[in-house]
């Protein structure tokens, strides 16, 4: 018997994919009819979170934050059977990982965090990516029941909390991406290029290869054999700015990026490759 909390778009998915491998799932979440649209797929709904977990030997979550899996946790504790699995997909902090593992199996549960990158469709093909972390016992005997949800799953080793801090860094650097991509659009129409122009080029030109050479780069901590200057960087970050401010539209993340540039260029950096803004990330 498995228990499911949390309905939003992961979580209902997540538990459509195990319905269809034969699993019994009990559901909850905190607007009901979330986990009441599930009946129809076969689980079996509860508007009380002490209902829902009663009987199960494995717990799934999918919530907002540690706020969020500490209340739902804590009430529904008065419901779980002797020795139920926690098992947590929510996105929280490291820390958080950390003593929840601690605080529960204190108590006599097991609790392990197995966030994921994964969209709903990847939850309801048990395809993408679940990260966990910690006491490598547990992780092997819950990574078959883990297996059934995802196409890869990549054990970071012992270190609690490991598999939290991956995720927040993972996400970091979508957040990051995405913004640099809006910012690219926008460039764009302040200089009348249609967008499928910019798909052709990278279609074309592929930036995203760059990544492991950049990477590299970056944590080396040699930057005297420049491949492109900070000062040179510098002044083409300007032209971004002035073209799109020409064009009428607004960058979000390159300004910021400017003031980090100048503040290397004032310290003595200006001739050195421009990958330097990236030095105190590293040393």
């Amino acid at each position: 018997m498995v228990a499911f909390l949390g309905m939003g778009l992961l979580g209902a998915n997540f538990v459509k994919a195990m319905i269809k491998k034969g699993a019994r799932v009990q559901v909850w979440n905190r607007t009901p009819a979330k986990a009441t649209a599930l009946e129809s797929e076969g689980a079996k709904a509860f508007e009380n979170v002490t209902d829902a977990v009663k009987g199960a030997d494995i717990i799934h979550l999918t919530l907002k934050d540690d706020a969020s899996v500490n209340e739902v946790l804590a009430i529904a504790s008065t419901g779980f059977k002797q020795g139920a699995i926690i098992i947590d997909h929510t996105t929280t902090s490291a820390e958080g990982a950390i003593q929840r593992t601690k605080e529960w199996k204190e108590r006599g549960f097991t609790y392990l965090h197995a966030p994921v990158f994964m969209g709903p469709q990847n939850a309801l093909e048990s395809t993408g990516h679940m990260l966990v972390s910690g006491d490598q016992k547990v992780i092997t005997q819950l990574e078959p029941e883990l297996s059934k949800l995802t196409g890869n799953l990549i054990n970071l080793g012992p270190e609690e909390g490991k598999a939290a801090g991956m995720k927040l860094i993972g996400n970091l650097f979508l957040v990051t991406f995405t913004a640099g991509i809006a910012d690219t659009l926008s460039l764009a129409k302040a200089l009348h290029i249609p967008i499928s122009d910019i798909s052709a080029l990278f279609d074309a030109w592929n930036p995203a290869a760059m990544l492991p050479a950049r990477l590299k780069r970056i944590s080396s901590g040699t930057y005297n054999n420049p491949s492109w200057e900070l000062n040179m960087a510098r002044k083409d970050t300007q032209l971004f700015m002035d073209a799109a401010a020409h064009g009428g539209t607004k960058l979000a993340v390159i300004p910021a990026i400017a003031v980090e540039m100048d503040r290397w260029i004032k310290a003595g950096h200006g001739n050195e490759d421009w990958t330097v803004i990236g030095k105190d990330a590293v040393s």
